[in-house]
């Protein structure tokens, strides 16, 4: 192994232009696996009823939501071994192979035949497509995480980086504006009789389309192969402090993320009362801006350092998660609605922004993969995934403002843990 894959350096010698190439295409990756895996959230309004047919609306949200935190559950299955193979086979290699393998789940998906048709098979199918979907994502985390942060230019490592959530907010993005297309073109009974799996075929067809770009990706890192301990648990064990600081602020990003993104759509719709609709175009909205956010904020981390980055973000939420949940439960108009969910996602942009880079710079290159995916997919697992279903308990149990003390309680943790850690950009692993 040369001491310039040690240092996570790219072996081979490239200009600007051709950085900025792979960095393009290794988000466009990103880009096609956080639409796929969001398609599901946003379509979980129409096809809950077609996969549970019995039980109010909360009830069969509920049992989506279920399957939907499956999918997190299997994640850190997942971030273990694309971490271990990106640490072995190279970035490349492994985010290639888990866009396909997410393409792959939506594509069963789309074409799952419904409980009316097959009874309890159905929700069955749709736990094993989400699965798929949740291992592939668990991989693509780390390693997109990873490539990104080596491919960069030193010095602008915080703009480059943002773009894995410039394109992870772009997924949901597209998501959103697809189902604005459906909602604009075809009538409510039709999109919850069929329309839903067209977004899910498109995800498919994404995937494949992505194999055509993998050329303009360089690696970053000499293949270590099965040797020299590269992706091995062993030597991210030897890593605690980095691992602990990884799942801690990954779980506030997490609870934050998926609260105030996928799982806002139903809040406004289910709690506030709007139509789905009104609730779709104010997420559109306040999605996009939120992605506009995110190269900026990176740009700025390059100046005053991922961890002053991660305390605005910690504490800002601590402090305002509970009367943002507040606001947003009595929200009357769009606008509003806008204004209160693009408030949050400010506050998580200081997150969102540094979250795969400052998590790259904490491990050596030949864990580097591994520690960013696991760590990550472990606390989104418990928090990010499960975030949506324990809203919707608490809702019905009747204590439906505990939810926002939750998101509070768990950012007050990373505040802590943000404010003993030292700056990764000065003494990471990344040079």
């Amino acid at each position: 192994m040369t001491r310039m894959a040690e240092m996570g350096a790219a072996p081979l010698v490239l200009d600007r232009k051709a950085r900025a190439r792979a960095a393009i295409a290794g988000s466009a990756g990103n880009l096609i696996e956080w639409y796929d895996f969001y398609a599901y959230a946003y379509t979980a309004l129409y096809f809950a009823s077609a996969f549970f047919p019995s039980g109010d609306r909360t009830a069969q949200l509920l049992n989506v939501a279920a399957i939907y935190a499956a999918g997190f559950l299997i994640r850190p299955l997942g971030g273990w071994y694309f971490g271990r193979y990106a640490d072995r086979h190279g970035r490349r290699a492994a985010m290639i192979a888990s866009v396909i393998l997410m393409g792959a789940g939506s594509l069963l998906v789309a074409v799952l035949p419904t409980y009316a048709t097959i009874g309890a098979a159905a929700p069955a199918l749709l736990l094993v497509a989400r699965l798929m979907q949740g291992f592939s994502t668990g991989g693509q985390y780390g390693a997109a995480a990873t490539y990104l942060s080596e491919i960069a230019e030193p010095g602008r490592r915080g703009f480059y980086a943002s773009f894995q959530f410039v394109t992870l907010i772009g997924g949901q993005l597209f998501a959103l504006l697809v189902i604005f297309a459906l909602q604009a073109a075809m009538s409510e009974a039709a999109i919850r009789e069929w329309g839903w799996r067209l977004p899910f075929l498109l995800g498919a067809a994404l995937a494949g389309a992505f194999l055509l770009c993998r050329e303009l990706m360089h690696e970053t890192a000499e293949p270590l192969g099965e040797g020299e301990e590269a992706g091995s648990l062993k030597v991210l064990a030897r890593h605690p402090r980095a691992m602990l600081t990884v799942m801690a602020l990954s779980a506030a990003g997490a609870v934050t993320l998926y609260s105030f993104t996928t799982y806002m759509q139903k809040y406004l719709v289910n709690t506030a009362g709007m139509a789905v609709t009104t609730a779709s175009r104010a997420m559109l909205i306040a999605t996009f801006a939120f992605l506009l956010l995110q190269p900026l904020l990176g740009t700025l981390s390059d100046r005053i350092g991922r961890r002053t980055n991660l305390l605005i973000f910690s504490g800002g939420m601590t402090l305002f998660a509970v009367p943002l949940f507040g606001a947003l439960a009595r929200v009357q108009t769009m606008l509003a609605a806008v204004l209160l969910v693009f408030a949050a996602l400010t506050i998580l942009s200081f997150y969102t922004s540094v979250s795969g880079l400052f998590k790259a710079e904490l491990f050596p290159a030949r864990v580097r993969a591994l520690g960013v995916g696991l760590g990550h997919a472990i606390a989104s697992a418990i928090f990010g995934g499960t975030a949506e279903y324990v809203a919707l308990l608490l809702k019905q149990w009747g204590h439906e403002g505990l939810f926002g003390w939750y998101v509070s309680a768990i950012c007050a943790v990373a505040f802590l843990v943000a404010f003993t850690m030292r700056e990764p950009r000065a003494h990471g692993h990344l040079t």
